[in-house]
């Protein structure tokens, strides 16, 4: 989402922290836990105030500035531009979330920032931002994993209950998880080597259809008969959840140059998205087993840049309808990144008395699993980044 606005930076004018206000003047009503959200993991520079209460979650604002026209000449993010945009414009988008919430600084209870993983300079400038906000008005700062917000954000559309099998796909990440609640879920399988939103992005390329590629290929695809392609299917030997899409982006690039036609292109698009739709169907569908063993409840959901891809987003549904689970996403604008995700983690993990230090730092790898990722990493040399999940 692009909200196509050109903010201007400034300051906030605070010089010391303030102390905490004790009363309820300049609160909105209706009680509960009011948090601002910063996220600026990649390219696109966020705010959001969100408002946890027995009712649920309510997004009192989401204000995004899209970095995709200073990025789309190079075929993809360049960190060093995205950290200079991010620095230029989080005060604007913060001040205008602010504005749209209706309320003050006094009314909130907390302020969130993604502290990881992603681009480590555009985490900085979120986080920063968020450590100046927390100091100058007396408020909790919770540092918040960018994955945990994508793993909650289902529950900006609708009641989500815990716990659930969670189905994590985007650009960067794929994977599946148990989830019991904030900051208690358990790794079932990953990516060995690229996420499917990555190969969707890369093969999306290698077709000359511009960035974000994704969007681009599931347009092109709607068109398209797959069914004249053969891509390869990887890990077909074994029996574990985890995913690898390297060999199918390999694959359909190089049948990219072969396409001579408008129609050859929209077949290869088809093929590629329902391949990758295959593949999360089928790890799916061995982590829906497992979870069903375990648990009573049956509640699947999908969250991630990848979950607003139409025929992904159907091919699961049916697959949860088959298996007797519930099946839940987010509303298509919580699926990409977006801050009120990470309000609403910061609003559940500040119900539960987790907040951060004032020095905590930003991380470019950030397990939800961390405990998992250190002892079985997927990534064996990770050197002093650790592990990546």
């Amino acid at each position: 989402m692009n909200t196509g606005a050109d903010y201007s930076s400034g300051t906030t004018g605070a010089t010391k922290p303030a102390a905490r206000p004790t009363g309820t003047e300049g609160r909105a009503p209706g009680g509960g836990l009011t948090v601002l959200g910063l996220e600026t993991s990649c390219d696109e520079t966020a705010a959001s105030v969100v408002r946890l209460s027995a009712a649920g979650a309510e997004v009192l604002s989401s204000v995004i500035h899209s970095q995709i026209e200073e990025h789309a000449a190079f075929g993809g993010v360049v960190p060093e531009i995205a950290a200079r945009s991010h620095v230029e414009m989080i005060d604007g988008v913060a001040r205008r979330a602010m504005a749209e919430a209706g309320i003050d600084y006094a009314a909130l209870d907390g302020v969130a920032a993604t502290a990881g993983p992603g681009l480590v300079g555009g985490v900085m400038v979120g986080l920063s931002y968020g450590k100046a906000v927390a100091l100058a008005r007396g408020l909790p700062l919770i540092a918040v994993n960018h994955l945990e917000g994508h793993a909650v954000s289902a529950r900006l559309g609708a009641e989500t209950r815990y716990p659930f099998l969670l189905l994590l796909v985007s650009g960067g990440h794929c994977q599946l998880l148990e989830v019991r609640g904030i900051g208690d879920m358990s790794r079932l399988g990953t990516t060995i080597d690229d996420a499917a939103g990555e190969a969707f992005d890369k093969i999306a390329k290698a077709m000359g259809l511009g960035y974000p590629g994704g969007p681009a290929l599931e347009r092109l695809a709607a068109s398209g008969d797959g069914s004249r392609f053969d891509l390869p299917r990887a890990l077909l030997g074994r029996k574990d959840c985890d995913f690898s899409f390297s060999g199918l982006k390999t694959a359909a690039s190089r049948l990219a140059q072969t396409c001579e036609s408008e129609q050859d292109r929209a077949d290869l698009a088809d093929a590629v998205q329902k391949a990758i739709a295959r593949q999360l169907s089928e790890r799916t569908e061995r982590a829906m087993t497992a979870y069903a063993e375990a648990h009573e409840t049956r509640n699947f959901v999908v969250a991630g840049g990848v979950a607003a891809n139409k025929t992904i987003r159907r091919t699961l549904e049916d697959l949860a309808t088959r298996h007797g689970f519930s099946f839940l996403a987010p509303p298509m604008v919580y699926c990409t990144d977006n801050a009120a995700m990470i309000a609403l983690a910061g609003a559940e993990r500040l119900e539960k008395g987790l907040t951060s230090d004032i020095d905590v730092a930003a991380r470019p790898r950030w397990p939800l699993d961390e405990a998992r990722a250190n002892a079985d990493p997927v990534h064996k040399k990770t050197g002093r980044k650790g592990a990546k999940a």
